[in-house]
């Protein structure tokens, strides 16, 4: 596996290019330009200063998560073909500087959601935590309690800027139902693929986190029949997976070594990552270690050996241990753990079997 690490980018992550490279087994960084606003071009000189700074640790920079989809893409508005041509853009620019994967969501109004980003846990230790009762009707109440307890934070795609608009950009999904946002993420695919096979790039979709429809909006990207139906609408090589077993494992019916093993050819870039669920399907994040959560770590890392898999991977969202302050999920030391522990796992079972012998 080809070991990877989330950065925030510099003045935007408590954790440094210094201290990343320190932690055995990384290669390259996950990154983004945090600073764009979806639908903007990627201009080169922009990935150029990224690369100047990961050049300096020796880190590659094959995977960017996320270029961001234009709501107009989504929403199926006449618009959506300027946005389009303006990710074809992004995508031609990125190519110049190696990218081989570009991880993104379809997820209307909101990305991941969860109720608490610093939820404690027995240990001492604080985590993400999604609370179902905490979910309110009303998405605006839920944006401000949010807000007024990240501690300075915001979760991708609950920006204030963002959160600001929340009644414009429900009345532009009104009529969005899951059968026109499946349409509309196949002609966003279609328009973009010819792109991607001329740019060697593989659009790689992150599942929806939770796996559930909230607040009325639809959710597709959600459990095993799902994942067959996108894989199978556009069934093209460069049309894959970002394969998050954390957000697939919210729901606990869902299977992620099955998926694995069943897709593997067509997953880009896995997320690994732990949940534990308590008796009313609230859950949190937890260690990566097995046997603290829910999520079947070892038999995920497992399929993936079984199959070959020489894709790009990363430790996903970590608790918040030592009393380090971070972003919510992306502190150094839980994720810096989890690494070692799934580069553990992976270098027994290449010892008992190596691939490709």
């Amino acid at each position: 596996m080809n070991m990877t690490f989330r950065w925030y980018g510099e003045g935007n992550d408590s954790v440094t290019l210094e201290q990343i490279r320190q932690i055995p087994g990384v290669k390259g960084i996950v990154w983004a330009l945090h600073n764009k606003q979806p639908g903007e071009v990627w201009q080169k000189e922009e990935i150029a200063e990224v690369k100047k700074s990961l050049d300096k640790y020796g880190f590659h920079m094959d995977v960017v998560e996320s270029l961001n989809v234009h709501d107009d893409i989504k929403i199926g508005l006449p618009s959506r073909d300027k946005y389009i041509e303006n990710y074809k853009e992004s995508l031609r620019n990125l190519k110049e500087f190696g990218v081989k994967v570009v991880c993104y969501n379809f997820m209307p109004v909101f990305d991941w959601t969860r109720t608490d980003l610093f939820h404690p846990l027995p240990d001492g230790s604080t985590a993400l935590y999604y609370d179902k009762s905490m979910i309110k009707d009303d998405p605006e109440e839920m944006a401000q309690y949010i807000l007024e307890n990240c501690k300075g934070y915001t979760m991708p795609g609950w920006e204030p800027e963002r959160m600001s608009t929340l009644k414009e950009l429900f009345a532009k999904y009104a009529d969005v139902t899951k059968e026109k946002l499946w349409a509309n993420l196949k002609y966003f695919l279609e328009a973009i693929m010819p792109t991607c096979e001329e740019c060697d790039i593989k659009m790689a979709i992150h599942q929806d986190d939770p796996p559930w429809d909230i607040f009325g909006l639809p959710r597709l990207l959600v459990d095993e029949p799902s994942i067959d139906y996108f894989l199978k609408m556009v069934d093209n090589p460069y049309n894959c997976l970002t394969l998050c077993s954390g957000s697939l494992s919210s729901n606990q019916k869902n299977n992620v070594a099955q998926i694995v093993r069943k897709h593997c050819d067509r997953i880009a870039f896995a997320h690994i990552r732990n949940v534990k669920h308590d008796d009313k399907g609230n859950f949190s994040e937890a260690s990566h270690r097995d046997c603290d959560g829910d999520t079947g770590v070892l038999e995920i890392v497992r399929a993936y050996h079984d199959c070959g898999f020489t894709g790009y991977v990363r430790p996903d969202h970590g608790r918040h241990i030592w009393g380090e302050k971070c972003r919510p999920g992306y502190g150094l030391y839980d994720r810096a753990l989890g690494i070692m522990y799934l580069l553990g796992i992976w270098d027994t079972l290449e010892r008992l079997s190596p691939i490709g012998k």
